[in-house]
């Protein structure tokens, strides 16, 4: 059974700037191709027909190249959920009021949010994390979100949330408005239209659409450095909790722990990343294709693709926990299955005859 949710607030980080953060990027390091080859050496000798398991095959060498050895486990998952408040809430941008936040904080440490259920279900470990919800951002439509010390001591403990010897780690969000938040940080990453970025988020209808349609190009113009960088874009645009799931993932690079992404907000984090080096998502996986259609797009720019897509729009990180059952069936599958000679059943014939059973 997995263990009940913590919450753990920032402690104070150490300094870091965004030249340090740079430097990490340059020195990612990459896939371990033995491992991989390995994990398609054994696939190719199980008692199936060769590629017959599709993306299970794929996700089970996926694991064993980030991982960093072969075989895959999958028996220490987490799911970690960065909450932050963002000040273009006051801008009526979402349908609920920023002290949702809190509330919906707490609601996960008394285990009563969807991610709960999911993760419990999964029997993965969960952990929420709040960065000083007292204190949100500034509205971006006035000026930069945050200082570059700010958005750097987030992604600093974001950094700090991967420990070792986790074999997975699930990454989500809650935070009123950040969908505004997600949909400006993309439109100053990949260019468009603000309208092209913006949803209904929480649920808003057409007069609240136009709302946050307006408040993304009113943040795009006040923010002009941030389509020159991507941790610019970052700092001016986005929210204490995207940074630290940007952060997060460059850790679990290094830690060799592979990732999957929720929804549009955490892949909008993720994409910061993406667009300083275009293998920094390598490891990640995107769980599943939100409702949010600004998400489709974004997921397209990536050229990624998602296990799943199931019309979920919650974040939480409800998609990444419900994609572990999936990921745990992958490394079963592959570590659990007998090979051809362990069963005792003949290979596959070199050259199969056209209506061949095999």
């Amino acid at each position: 059974m997995s263990s009940p949710p913590s919450t753990q607030q920032p402690a104070q980080q150490p300094g870091v700037t965004f030249d340090e953060i740079r430097a990490l990027m340059r020195d990612l390091p990459g896939p371990d191709l033995e491992s991989g080859t390995a994990a398609v050496a054994r696939q190719n000798q199980l008692t199936k027909p060769r590629g017959s398991l599709g993306r299970l095959e794929e996700l089970a060498q996926w694991m064993a190249t980030w991982q960093g050895k072969h075989p895959p486990e999958l028996r220490r998952p987490r799911v970690s959920v960065f909450a932050g408040n963002h000040g273009i809430a006051a801008r009526g941008v979402s349908a609920y009021p920023s002290e949702v936040t809190a509330q919906m904080v707490q609601n996960f440490i008394d285990g009563g949010g969807a991610v709960n259920q999911l993760a419990e279900a999964a029997d993965a470990d969960l952990r929420v994390y709040e960065l000083d919800l007292d204190h949100p951002t500034r509205d971006f439509t006035t000026g930069p979100a945050m200082s570059e010390e700010g958005c750097a001591r987030s992604m600093a403990y974001g950094m700090m949330a991967v420990e070792q010897g986790l074999h997975l780690i699930c990454l989500g969000e809650m935070g009123i408005a950040n969908t505004t938040s997600a949909a400006a940080l993309c439109a100053a990453l990949f260019g468009g239209d603000p309208a092209d970025w913006v949803g209904p988020g929480t649920g808003v209808d057409a007069s609240g659409i136009a709302i946050k349609v307006e408040t993304v190009a009113a943040g795009l113009a006040a923010n002009p450095t941030a389509s020159t960088d991507p941790l610019e874009a970052l700092r001016c645009l986005g929210g204490y909790e995207l940074a630290a799931i940007a952060g997060a993932i460059a850790a679990a690079r290094m830690a060799r722990t592979p990732v999957v992404l929720d929804g549009y907000a955490c892949t909008a984090a993720a994409a910061v990343l993406w667009r300083m080096d275009s293998r920094a998502l390598d490891h990640c996986v995107i769980a599943h294709r939100s409702a949010e259609p600004g998400h489709a797009r974004l997921i397209e720019k990536l050229g990624m693709r998602p296990l799943f897509d199931f019309g979920m729009r919650l974040g939480e990180g409800s998609g990444a926990a419900l994609a572990i059952p999936i990921l745990k069936a992958a490394v079963e599958c592959h570590t659990g299955m007998a090979t051809f000679d362990e069963a005792g059943v003949s290979g596959q014939a070199a050259s199969p005859t056209p209506g061949q059973l095999h």
